[in-house]
């Protein structure tokens, strides 16, 4: 029986807004300024068979009899009707179980695992509509989706005995080039957190029991891209028990929003310019879409007499630039440290971003008002929500990711028309029992701290 439950699925392909290219039908690299596909015309399913005809080993032809009415640029994984489709993942297939993930065939149809695991394809940078369809004709499911870097994207999707849910999301996947230039990236940028950057798209399965039955892949065009720029305490980290708010947010939106994160580890503002982040960024934003732009931690290090003018003159360039591209500039106040119950931890930074927004005019959530309250109201249990005195752990960033939500109602943006029709109200002064909160840990674990504190 079909799980009552509608189906959501993201909307078709454009033909007003054409797929831009990161590889052209030729193979050769094509334009990057948007992320995408380039041309109408460029069959990306043709760009995997090429793929595919490298090295022609014996699982791939099992999986191209698993795609199903593939349309150009779409791509059908059916493991309810391909059984032996559990090949791992291997760059002459182009497609696999990833990351040493071991599944099992459904005797109903699907795979399951006992541990969390795995999906990758290579695919080129853009912006990748996914539905999966979860269920099992013998017993119970619980469903959990993870993206990349352990961005949230389904949580608690069950499925009763016999029952099927359909669920889609959208996920972005990018490289570091941009038209003339490269992002200059981290140590760990390509180790812990080379799977944001290594022209796969990769998806966690986790929960209880999850049984994948299908996965579809098509580029999504249509979609309203929310970038993200900051630190540590915004960025997708990689690993367990570490976890920020950013990777959290997709979560809350529907299939009409990607949320594209570019913050890293001990960044600041005159870091992240330097590294050419604001550039990759700005060469794939479109109107339409939004920059939200979180720093201060590590901006208050800089012991420069004008520190503090520097940072405002450059969220203002930033604001600029967005508005520019045709999108729209969200500053965002820096969440307050553990010890930000006994007195402000940051300064005047949260002030002048408050400030720049008002001068400016520009949309501005204050979430280092918001973490206050929160922290005040978690009173003793204040510690589960952190990792160590900055950063927090799946409860903290889950937290302040609800909090972010509320900032985008109260803010009025447009975004707020596309939350996740799952999403309730929150009250910062009123967080959510730890005891109910089971986003369940990914594989992945180091107990070495993100960079800035």
């Amino acid at each position: 029986m079909r799980n009552p439950l509608a189906r959501r699925s993201c909307l078709p392909l454009s033909p007003e807004r054409p797929l831009t290219p990161a590889l052209s039908p030729d193979g050769g690299e094509g334009d990057r300024s948007r992320g995408l596909f380039e041309v109408q015309g460029f069959n990306a399913r043709n760009w995997f068979r090429g793929i595919l005809m490298m090295t022609m080993p014996v699982f791939s032809i099992a999986l191209f009899s698993a795609i199903e009415n593939s349309d150009a640029a779409s791509f059908r994984f059916n493991f309810a009707s391909q059984p032996g489709l559990t090949n791992r993942y291997a760059p002459e297939s182009g497609s696999g179980f990833d990351f040493g993930s071991s599944v099992a065939s459904v005797p109903g149809g699907g795979v399951t695992s006992d541990r969390p695991f795995f999906f990758s394809i290579a695919l080129p940078e853009g912006n990748y509509c996914v539905t999966a369809t979860f269920g099992d004709r013998s017993g119970a499911t619980t469903n959990y989706v993870k993206a990349e870097a352990r961005r949230l994207l389904l949580e608690d999707v069950r499925t009763a005995k016999g029952e099927f849910a359909a669920r889609s999301f959208v996920v972005n996947t990018r490289t570091t080039d941009y038209p003339g230039g490269k992002v200059h990236l981290k140590p760990r940028e390509l180790t812990d957190e080379a799977v944001t950057w290594d022209g796969k798209l990769t998806l966690e399965f986790n929960g209880p029991r999850s049984v994948l039955r299908e996965l579809e892949i098509v580029p999504a065009t249509n979609v309203t891209t929310v970038f993200i720029a900051g630190d540590s305490t915004v960025c997708d980290q990689p690993v367990e028990p570490w976890n920020s708010w950013g990777q959290m947010l997709p979560r809350f939106f529907d299939d009409q929003v990607v949320v594209a994160n570019y913050a890293e580890s001990g960044e600041s503002i005159r870091s992240s310019l330097g590294a050419h982040r604001f550039d990759k960024v700005f060469s794939v934003i479109r109107p339409g879409d939004f920059l939200f732009v979180q720093f201060g931690h590590n901006d208050m290090k800089d012991h420069a007499t004008n520190a503090l003018e520097v940072y405002r003159a450059n969220l203002k360039k930033i604001i600029a630039t967005t508005r520019e591209r045709g999108a729209t500039p969200v500053l965002v106040t820096s969440m307050e440290r553990k010890a930000g119950l006994n007195g402000p931890t940051l300064e005047g930074y949260p002030e002048a971003v408050r400030e720049v927004a008002h001068e400016e005019g520009a949309a501005c959530i204050d979430l280092n008002a918001a973490s206050v309250k929160l922290y005040r109201a978690l009173g003793k249990n204040l510690g589960l929500a952190f990792q160590d005195g900055t950063h927090h752990n799946n409860y903290g960033s889950y937290e302040l990711a609800r909090c972010v939500v509320e900032g985008i109602k109260e803010d009025k943006l447009a975004l707020a028309k596309h939350l996740a029709a799952d999403n309730t109200p929150f009250d910062p002064t009123r967080p959510d029992e730890l005891a109910n909160f089971h986003i369940p840990a990914s594989p992945m674990r180091n107990s070495v701290k993100p960079e800035g504190n």
